[in-house]
């Protein structure tokens, strides 16, 4: 392989800058916490513990998250929330054990799951709740982790990334290179950031049921596509202290079905397109163009200097680093950055063009969010 000279032009500039900006985000994931281990036994001083789970349309995956809840003794109660499914969802969750509230209609200004979410809430009894999708499922312990790791954390708020199941391989190759990106745009999970900043995972979030309630529930997402980003930024620029650590060895997570379902699903959402500024969302779009899109296909055109040499490096690096987050055997995450190029023009195509249509839903752009009463209690 041949390198060209690396010259002070426009691009060379440009990316030099990025890779900058792109190791400052990274340097901080060298001391972050480990990964968040299952922790067994009665809960310190016996705090009882709410899953809540919204759920629209979820029977055909739901059932081995609620198999996992069910013989899980640190978990008080579980509520679902079903959100006007037309499957058998709501059967489903009963017949598991778990309280099943109605999701009422959609008031104006909510988005369908932030709106579950706080119905779900509010219908919830103990002093810690803990969110889920229907598509995670849980290891035994982990709720003794997650409450630990708040008391220790001082947090207010706090979610965990989970570890992926992908299958095919299509998947495989796709699936960690989008992931990628959101290490490009803001390192690895390493705890509190700065409120423009902040990152979260709504597949899995805990906090104390009255200081949620206190911040707001989950009003502050009200209107979000991008609901569980929205949250953590108004509720970190509303002073609480909102953490993201390490759950892989907590929950896994299989979200899509093919790499075509990764493609037109979670490359949707992954822009957080109405979350972010337009400035700062350009400004990261131009980071993971110019520092992981670009130099793997510079050098194989016999065009990359010694600067995309080093961050070809840096993305194996990545690849390495983020192997945790993937349930063995999946043996072509390895080959993800061949799969970069076109997983960062699908994050700038969804960021130009943001999709409001979810779950058979079609939301405006913005509107002002009301509630509608308070949902019964389970108990």
């Amino acid at each position: 392989m041949t390198l060209r000279t690396w010259r002070p032009t426009p691009f060379t500039a440009a990316q030099a800058v990025a890779a900058g900006i792109v190791l400052r985000r990274l340097l901080p994931g060298a001391r972050r916490p480990e990964p968040l281990a299952p922790r067994l036994g009665p809960l310190p001083g016996g705090p009882t513990v709410s899953v809540l789970v919204p759920a629209r349309d979820e029977a055909h995956r739901i059932g081995p998250l609620l198999t996992a809840l069910r013989v899980d003794a640190q978990v008080a109660e579980v509520v679902v929330v079903d959100d006007e499914s037309s499957d058998g969802t709501a059967a489903l969750a009963r017949s598991a054990g778990a309280c099943v509230v109605a999701g009422r209609p959609l008031p104006p200004g909510w988005v369908g799951k932030p709106w579950a979410l706080q119905q779900g809430l509010e219908a919830t009894t103990s002093e810690w709740v803990v969110t889920l999708d229907a598509d995670v499922v849980p290891r035994p312990g982990f709720v003794g982790s997650l409450v630990e790791a708040v008391a220790a954390g001082g947090w207010d708020v706090l979610t965990v990334g989970p570890r992926f199941v992908v299958g095919g391989p299509g998947e495989q190759v796709l699936h960690p290179a989008m992931l990628a990106t959101i290490v490009y745009r803001f390192g690895a999970p390493s705890g509190t950031v700065r409120p423009s900043r902040a990152m979260a995972n709504g597949q899995c979030l805990v906090a104390r049921r009255a200081r949620l309630i206190e911040l707001g529930g989950f009003t502050a997402a009200a209107g979000h596509m991008t609901d569980d980003i929205a949250l953590a930024r108004a509720l970190a620029r509303g002073g609480a202290r909102v953490g993201f650590l390490d759950g892989s060895r907590l929950v896994e997570v299989d979200m899509h079905d093919s790499a075509a379902e990764v493609w037109r699903e979670w490359g949707r959402s992954l822009p957080m397109a109405d979350a972010t500024p337009p400035l700062q969302q350009a400004a990261d779009l131009a980071v993971v163009w110019l520092a992981q899109a670009l130099p793997l296909p510079r050098l194989l055109a016999g065009r990359g200097t010694p600067a995309d040499l080093a961050l070809v490096a840096l993305r194996a690096g990545i690849v390495a680093a983020t192997a945790g987050s993937y349930r063995r055997p999946a043996p072509l995450t390895w080959a993800a950055p061949l799969a970069d190029l076109p997983a960062v023009a699908r994050l700038t195509w969804a960021a130009v063009r943001p999709v409001r249509h979810w779950r058979g839903r079609d939301y405006p752009r913005s509107a002002d969010a009301t509630g509608a009463g308070r949902s019964p209690a389970c108990g």
